[in-house]
């Protein structure tokens, strides 16, 4: 049974490394065919298999991802704020130090996951009823404070209006018309719009300076570790929106992502920490924040301790491989990234998105996507955080609490 289990935690690394270089190829939806096919084509497995590779998968793709979001700045649905910083020092010859600060942040994660979960996941079996009561007040709280924290304020209302009405009508059609919705909607918002804007200004990378990065790791540290719970607890929340609330209390004096450096780490070690805690969750209070943990609810229905540990175990496993294979990764790319033609590149990409949109999510996700591509580019047009179109996301969460 270890044998299974150690090949199926490197099958799942390798899986969660192409996820995470591929732009728009989600994990959730690798997930959903695991799933899927395990009562046909995997029947005869062990769903313990099944789950020690999506959870070593899901945490290998929060390493990779960033990849893409700082050298393409095609984001997935957690990475969209790392493009801004990221792609400012890919555009200054340090795209290899961004990418590396971001794998420090998801490093330390594990050391903060094994300190807090428990007494985290404690607090929530207590209280989360009472929270979940004001779940919509808090989810607009936090809107309230996205919108103060910008220095054009009426843009940013503007931004979250039209992002939330386009969430509204996307995430209400039905499922057999419209499949992975959120493919099209974010991939739009986050990824389409700022490809062509690198076309338009026929963005040059020069050569990637391969040095190792240095940062002061404690605020960031400690915004993720007041970002994460926060993300885990309020749905409609992503690791980006969470991590804007981190740096905020973390540096209480700065309204503006003036240290780069610092958020990248802040942005890494968030994105790691949701996906470990949401399978911590899942043991300890039976609630789902990930598509990952929902494929291992509905693989093995409610958990216990001993398999709890297994994951813990498996999470420790892929964070140790997944730092390395992501180091190595981003010496190769950063290194020959100026040799290929950026705009041609982006191009590419774009095309590609283009299809797989079409494959997944048919020809309404195709106009989606271009519906969604076009505010995307309004939205950064007003020139306020492009984390404000996660509107897309709370508008629907809010309302749906409400109503």
């Amino acid at each position: 049974m270890l044998i299974e289990i150690i090949l199926f935690i490197l099958i799942g690394i390798l899986l969660g490394t192409i996820t995470g270089l591929i732009p728009g190829l989600h994990i959730n939806l690798i997930a959903i065919v695991i799933v899927s096919l395990a009562a046909s084509l995997f029947f005869n497995l062990n769903p313990i298999y099944l789950a020690t590779f999506i959870v070593s998968m899901s945490i290998t793709h929060t390493f990779i991802d960033f990849i893409p979001s700082i050298i393409l700045g095609c984001p997935d649905t957690d990475t969209e704020l790392s493009v801004l910083p990221g792609h400012e020092l890919l555009k200054d010859g340090h795209g290899y130090q961004a990418i590396i600060l971001t794998l420090y942040g998801s490093l330390a994660a594990i050391f903060i996951l094994i300190l807090i979960s428990f007494p985290f996941g404690i607090f929530i079996k207590n209280f989360y009823g009472i929270i979940s009561k004001f779940m919509p007040f808090i989810l607009l709280a936090v809107l309230l404070i996205l919108i103060y924290l910008e220095n054009k304020k009426i843009n940013a209302i503007l931004v979250i209006t039209l992002s939330g009405i386009l969430g509204l009508i996307v995430l209400n059609i039905p499922e057999q018309t419209l499949n992975q919705p959120f493919l099209p909607l974010l991939t739009g918002l986050f990824g389409a719009s700022n490809l062509i804007l690198s076309i338009k200004n026929k963005t040059k990378i020069p050569k990637q300076k391969i040095s190792k990065p240095k940062a002061k790791l404690f605020r960031p540290l400690l915004g993720a570790l007041i970002a994460s719970p926060i993300c885990t607890i309020l749905p409609g929340l992503g690791a980006g929106q969470a991590s804007i609330l981190g740096h905020t209390i973390s540096n209480p004096r700065s309204k503006n992502i003036s240290d780069k450096k610092g958020f990248l780490i802040l942005l890494g070690a968030t994105n790691t920490l949701v996906m470990g805690f949401s399978f911590i969750t899942l043991y300890l209070i039976s609630r789902t924040r990930t598509g990952s943990a929902l494929a291992i609810q509905e693989l093995l229905g409610t958990i216990d301790f001993k398999t709890t540990l297994l994951i813990i175990i498996t999470i420790i496993i892929s964070v140790i491989i997944s730092f390395f294979l992501a180091k190595f990764l981003a010496k190769i790319f950063t290194q020959n990234i100026q040799k290929i033609n950026y705009t041609k590149l982006s191009i590419a990409t774009l095309i590609f998105i283009a299809i797989l949109t079409l494959i997944i999510s048919k020809f309404l996700g195709l106009i989606i996507l271009i519906i969604s591509t076009l505010t995307g580019l309004y939205c950064i047009s007003l020139k306020v955080r492009r984390t404000n179109m996660m509107g897309a996301l709370l508008i629907p969460t809010i309302l749906y609490y409400l109503f």
